[in-house]
């Protein structure tokens, strides 16, 4: 929401064809409780990309991060049945979605479903939404609802960590049974919250096969790629000291990872133009160097709950973005526009 005032919506006008909130439509802050929503955040969004002819993509609407907790509760006071809240999420998603129909191109309808775990067997996160439905019929259900409240947007399924195989391979497992039941679904949003060494073209390049497989588009939905690596993992039998590992420095903006990030962005925006006739869009996870949720975000963590609320405040810059923090084009600009 800050990003639409001052130098920052100049440079969006100027630079980008396409928005997304960070957090201004996710349900908890949208939906609070039961009868009250939030639109003021919302619709400043919305008339500002609508009065720049700047297209917008919603974000998004059932998440378990961010979720409105009242949800969760019946009217007894005791856990909420499945038909009950599978009827409020379809309240829910009625109500944001037909308010924006006409407006909102495309919508990331479930985030974040798939479970994170090296367990190839389970493939699905353990949310309140999963336990209550003992199952995933609420994936399945909240597409429908969001194509029904407004059959002419575009439905992704939107996740992080898409390139690693395990997790690769259980959303591979979601997106077929999902295209096998006839959901209305027309895409993967892969958050592409990626660091210098991660992913790999091979892994990319097999992502995107997968998902094209089976005939849905790919749009990159929160790209940003971070400088900080991940801290090194004790080895085997390696004792550690007991307590929290103290944040590596900031060395800042150096002219070697300068340099690679330079190579990273020019690595992945080559395998996107080899699939450009599947790519129907790329958005960063925000404007600038000057501000990125990854700045605030402990060192070695990938991916997940991007703007989520419950993440540390110690600041270590990510110069994660194209624009650096004075809103001046960075030379990782030139490897993504460049052709």
């Amino acid at each position: 929401m800050g990003a639409l005032h001052g130098r920052d919506s100049a440079l969006i006008v100027k630079e980008f064809n396409s928005v997304t909130p960070e957090n201004d439509m996710k349900m908890g802050p949208i939906h609070p409780s039961e009868n009250v929503y939030n639109w003021k955040n919302a619709d400043a969004i919305v008339d500002f990309a609508v009065s720049h002819h700047i297209k917008i993509r919603g974000h998004n609407l059932c998440w378990h991060n961010q979720e409105a907790a009242w949800m969760f509760t019946g009217p007894d006071g005791k856990q909420v049945s499945k038909e009950l809240l599978l009827q409020r999420l379809k309240d829910h998603i009625f109500t944001v979605v037909k308010r924006y129909k006409g407006k909102i191109y495309a919508w990331d309808v479930v985030n974040e479903a798939v479970d994170d775990s090296n367990d190839t067997t389970q493939v699905y996160r353990k949310s309140n939404w999963y336990k209550i439905c003992d199952g995933p019929e609420f994936i399945e259900a909240a597409f429908r609802y969001a194509h029904e409240a407004d059959p002419g947007a575009k439905l992704f399924y939107n996740d992080y960590n898409s390139e690693h195989p395990v997790k690769r391979e259980k959303i591979y497992k979601l997106l077929k049974k999902l295209v096998d039941d006839h959901v209305p679904i027309d895409g993967v949003g892969m958050q592409a919250h990626w660091k210098l060494n991660d992913p790999s073209a091979d892994e990319l390049r097999k992502a995107m096969d997968e998902v094209t497989s089976l005939g849905l588009k790919v749009q990159f939905t929160e790209l940003d790629i971070t400088i900080r690596l991940p801290r090194p993992r004790p080895a085997p039998g390696e004792v550690t000291a007991v307590g929290p590992t103290p944040p590596t420095p900031d060395a800042g903006y150096t002219p070697e990872v300068e340099a690679k990030q330079m190579a990273q962005y020019k690595m992945v925006f080559d395998i996107f133009r080899e699939y450009k006739k599947s790519i129907t869009g790329v958005t960063f996870w925000n404007v600038s160097d000057r501000y990125s949720w990854l700045d605030a975000r402990g060192g070695g963590l990938a991916g997940g709950a991007a703007a989520g609320a419950n993440v540390p405040r110690v600041i270590r810059k990510a110069y994660p973005l194209l624009f650096d923090e004075n809103l001046q084009r960075k030379k990782a600009y030139w490897s993504v526009v460049s052709f």
